[in-house]
């Protein structure tokens, strides 16, 4: 339990900081706007970028871990987006809750609670597993909201339309810069590496920041079933379905098996609340549902750990 409250708590003292830096005026109403643009168009795409330039196929080479944590993600997706359409019918609202439903913590919360339970032998698949995050499913996820909020009748120019906002949105093209990088094999020069690295580290606290400020300002949300129903798919679905993978579909170490079981049971991460943010889909429900799933984490991968096959013991 000491292991889970120690990678947590970092998650709620930045919330709790942005809450109270609100609460006692530190940081006024406009600061949420500036620091989610700041992560948005600054800090998430360095990070982006020197992850995708610096990977390795050594660190990828393993189909069934890729597979099965992927079909995991998709699977949990299809289920809140058919679930989601089904009540309210927008494509870029439904989008943004799947994604919220699929997106672990992984890098923030995951990559400290594995290396305390797992070692280091179990960097690579959290690696992984970050990529397919931030990176494949969030590019998904900002395809669909492009196309539903670009849309026209004209097929050929809904499609100029998306094409053209996502080749100059940062989140898409600072990850597609950093896999030609990593597939040309260019090495990256020691000053960039340093300036991303100093960069990107600014991604996590500013985005759980501006979710503490946010919640501040005490902006309600009628759909409360929707923040409910994503902590369930995050923490309950996402890690029965990759359970279900890792041990009765795909073959794959006993230690990859188990990470990437525990990294679907994490929490939601911050990239749906930036997402929500900065297309103006209302916000609330991420940020409601970041909080909580975090807090019930506390007792579901408190739980998942005594009982994980090859865990850290």
């Amino acid at each position: 339990m000491s292991v889970i409250v120690n990678a947590v708590f970092p998650l709620f003292a930045l919330i709790l900081l942005g809450y109270i830096s609100a609460r006692r005026r530190l940081l006024g109403p406009g600061a949420v706007d500036s620091l989610n643009k700041f992560v948005v168009w600054l800090a998430l795409p360095a990070l982006l970028f020197q992850a995708m330039a610096k990977i390795t196929w050594e660190q990828v080479n393993q189909p069934g871990f890729v597979a099965a944590s992927s079909l995991a993600i998709a699977a949990v997706f299809l289920v809140s987006y058919m679930m989601d359409r089904q009540r309210r019918g927008r494509l870029a609202d439904a989008s943004i809750e799947g994604l919220a439903a699929s997106y672990s913590n992984a890098g923030f919360m995951g990559i400290p609670l594995c290396l305390m339970l797992f070692g280091e032998a179990s960097l690579p698949p959290v690696i992984i597993t970050t990529l397919l995050t931030a990176c494949v499913l969030f590019a998904f996820s900002i395809v669909l909201i492009e196309i539903d909020l670009l849309g026209s009748p004209n097929v050929l120019r809904t499609v100029g339309k998306v094409a053209v906002s996502l080749a100059r949105n940062p989140l898409v093209a600072a990850p597609l810069l950093g896999t030609l990088v990593a597939i040309l094999e260019w090495p990256l020069p020691y000053a960039v590496e340093q300036f991303t690295t100093l960069l990107g580290a600014a991604a996590s606290p500013c985005a759980l920041i501006t979710i503490g400020l946010f919640l501040a300002q005490g902006q309600p949300t009628e759909h409360h079933g929707a923040v409910w129903r994503i902590v369930a798919l995050k923490l309950l679905l996402h890690p029965i379905i990759a359970f279900a993978l890792v041990y009765w579909v795909f073959d794959m170490p006993p230690l990859w098996a188990a990470t990437a079981v525990l990294l679907a049971a994490l929490p939601v991460g911050t990239g749906p609340f930036m997402l929500a943010k900065l297309y103006e889909r209302e916000p609330a429900i991420t940020s409601r549902a970041i909080l909580l799933s975090t807090i019930l984490s506390l007792a579901t991968v408190s739980v998942l750990v005594a009982w994980l096959p090859g865990g850290a013991g």
